[in-house]
């Protein structure tokens, strides 16, 4: 249950804030909302087999928040029954760069969830190469992972690493394969069977691409 915390508050509290809260609020409702999931055993009712676990978690979120909307100020800060913490201020960040402006509760959640599942992948990959005695090389190498590989060369790259360009494309390549294997993993827990991890990562491009 923590680790579901860990893992998928960001896209819960982005659309919570997207439905006009405040951030202390949506930290609160955040936070009351997986209390709520744990306690109520929310994750028994989920079946993978009627559809993915991120449709599940918003409509779950949803149907809370019109439970929660006259009734927020019943608990205090805190309360003294939340099992988590949380930390809005990482993912307040990455909602700045949001064109929020048009849109919805649902596409912010949406964006947030790949957002959070790319992270995570980043995270697993860190931890690999650090146990390798490789965290430096992984922090320099990993902006070709990512949409910002253009602010950096393979040349630049090789200069700062002391090792050859070819030597860097190497490197890179093999961390775009594990890379793109630790990312099956994560989406697979996430989806009925292997079989639709392929459409899941489909979407996740098309988000980041900006379509529905």
């Amino acid at each position: 249950m923590a680790r579901l915390f860990e893992t998928y508050w960001p896209p819960v509290y982005a659309y919570v804030r997207r439905k006009g809260r405040s951030v202390e609020d949506a930290e609160d409702l955040t936070q009351a909302y997986f209390t709520r999931f744990f306690e109520k055993e929310y994750l028994a009712d989920f079946r993978p087999e009627v559809g993915r676990f991120r449709t599940f978690l918003l409509a779950s979120v949803s149907h809370f928040l019109a439970n929660e909307w006259d009734r927020q100020s019943a608990q205090k800060r805190g309360g003294g029954r939340s099992s988590f913490s949380l930390d809005g201020t990482a993912t307040e960040a990455r909602l700045r760069f949001e064109p929020i402006d048009y849109l919805t509760p649902e596409a912010v959640f949406d964006r947030q969830w790949v957002a959070t599942v790319l992270t995570r992948c980043l995270e697993t990959l860190r931890d690999e190469q650090a146990g390798r005695g490789e965290q430096d090389r992984f922090e320099r190498l990993k902006v070709f992972l990512t949409a910002d590989q253009g602010s950096t060369s393979y040349e630049d790259a090789a200069r700062a690493l002391a090792l050859s360009e070819s030597a860097v494309r190497v490197a890179v390549h093999r961390l775009r394969k594990r890379f793109s294997a630790v990312l099956r993993e994560e989406v697979g827990r996430t989806v009925k069977d292997g079989a639709e991890v392929d459409e899941e990562i489909q979407w996740m491009l098309g988000v980041v691409r900006g379509r529905d």
